[in-house]
């Protein structure tokens, strides 16, 4: 393989063309409005990485790449096909499994036979900066791999969402990393097999060890976190390949994922170590997770319906409830049939709302809500105090008054949106015998504001619009 400063000018250009193109669909991706010219960019950047590779590279002959091409398209197509919105969590969790299964790959590979990678010196020995690369890129890619696994298992409901807490837990944790970074350094001296592999098990043991621990509550951080890892994995394996488009493409992926992460922790008051210690849930399975015996208002799907007839302004917020009972396409009915007797709908997204970021905003976007009702957070807070009706649908922890007023409570500090300001909070649950993924009791449930709805949230919203008819 030719080392990057043999590169023809014009594959420069073509990667850098392909890179700018990926920032501008990143930069689409921000907003649903433009999300899908963010995806048309992001699919023209990858074409011309792709196709600019194959040109320049003889990795394999034309007939093994296009039947590479044909099953993991016939596979993607499927899967894109069949895939319901409420399941994307895991999908992108999966997907990051492969990201960091692919780094594995290549790391093995160029370790196994450096001198197809052109990452040997005159003596036939690994570089040592392709040593580097190789042991941190191979140990970023284990961790996503495990993790992501781990992540899947606990969105698809194989495994409980709860918090795994191992003894010892933090000790055995930061004794692996120790490890791993430790045999890297050891890896710059020494190219021994046993210590390539020991850094390449280990990291996937340590995947799994750092996310078990992390509870329901945290899913959202995790899935940006690993969206993170698996773009350093590919910047590294980028530099291993000489291939500017994947350090380009892999730096661009990690850095946004890592920002992600950042807003992810800091609208929910946490910081990024606390989550990966120990997990969100973990802290709250430490304090009272019991759920009081407390007097509350019970309402039917007529009493929601006469109220949200007779408001003007009624703000609708989904939550994680709404995602399992699929009640998206459902809701939108009802705010329309709203909208056509006059009253104001607008729809509040919580930034941690669901089990990814963004997974309100896309299911809400599947059932064809209009962009310009949909707000985040900071841009309708301030409405909830002039709003006739806040109508919860499934979102427990993110609408929780005690982030505001209790220091005893796991989720103090966390932003959460001001419901308990409205005049009638209509709340939408399947029985009052559980607490959120945070693990803690709702006390906007008890409030003399407030009606409970118990019922599948699907249900319930197609009653309302039986009503309402």
């Amino acid at each position: 393989m030719e080392a990057a400063a043999a590169t023809p000018s014009w594959v420069l250009i073509a990667y850098l063309i392909a890179g700018i193109c990926f920032i501008v669909a990143l930069r689409g991706l921000s907003s649903p409005v433009s999300s899908q010219r963010g995806n048309r960019f992001g699919m023209i950047g990858m074409a011309i990485a792709v196709v600019t590779t194959l040109l320049v590279h003889q990795v394999a002959g034309l007939i093994e790449i296009l039947v590479a091409i044909a099953i993991g398209g016939a596979i993607g197509l499927f899967t894109a096909r069949r895939i319901q919105m409420t399941a994307m969590p895991q999908l992108v969790a999966a997907f990051h499994s492969l990201v960091g299964m692919a780094a594995v790959l290549v790391g093995a590979a160029a370790f196994l036979n450096p001198e197809a990678f052109g990452i040997v010196d005159a003596a036939g020995a690994i570089l040592l900066v392709s040593r580097v690369e190789l042991g941190l890129g191979v140990a970023i890619g284990a961790i996503t791999f495990s993790g992501s696994v781990i992540a899947f298992l606990k969105l698809n409901g194989n495994m409980s969402g709860a918090p795994i807490l191992l003894p010892l837990r933090h000790v055995l944790n930061l004794g692996t990393l120790v490890a791993i970074l430790g045999l890297i350094a050891y890896f710059t001296q020494d190219q021994a097999p046993w210590i390539f592999w020991t850094i390449t098990i280990l990291a996937f043991a340590i995947g799994f060890l750092l996310i078990i621990p992390i509870g329901g509550a945290d899913m959202p951080v995790v899935v940006s976190m690993l969206n993170s890892y698996s773009g350093w994995a590919a910047a590294a394996m980028g530099f291993t390949l000489h291939n500017s488009a994947m350090i380009i493409t892999g730096a661009l992926v990690g850095s946004s994922g890592a920002i992600l992460s950042y807003i992810m922790c800091r609208a929910m008051n946490r910081s990024f170590i606390s989550v990966i210690a120990g997990g969100f849930g973990a802290v709250a399975s430490s304090g009272s997770t019991e759920v009081i015996d407390r007097p509350y208002k019970r309402g039917s799907a007529e009493d929601a319906a006469f109220l949200m007839q007779q408001a003007d302004k009624v703000i609708i917020v989904p939550g994680y409830g709404m995602a399992v009972a699929q009640a998206q396409h459902t809701l939108r009915e009802m705010g329309d049939m709203l909208k056509k007797q006059g009253v104001e709908v607008k729809y509040a997204i919580h930034p941690v709302a669901g089990r990814m970021p963004g997974h309100m905003n896309v299911l809400l976007a599947e059932a064809n809500v209009p962009y310009d009702e949909v707000f985040e957070l900071e841009d309708i807070n301030s409405e909830f105090a002039q709003c006739d009706v806040a109508f919860v649908i499934g979102a427990n922890d993110v609408t929780n008054p005690a982030a505001k007023t209790d220091k005893t409570s796991p989720i103090y500090g966390m932003p959460v949106l001001d419901v308990e300001k409205a005049r009638t909070v209509l709340f939408i649950k399947r029985s009052m015998g559980g607490a959120g993924y945070a693990g803690v009791d709702n006390e906007l449930f008890y409030r003399d504001n407030t009606m409970m709805l118990l019922s599948d949230a699907k249900k319930m919203v197609e009653e309302i619009v039986k009503a309402l008819g």
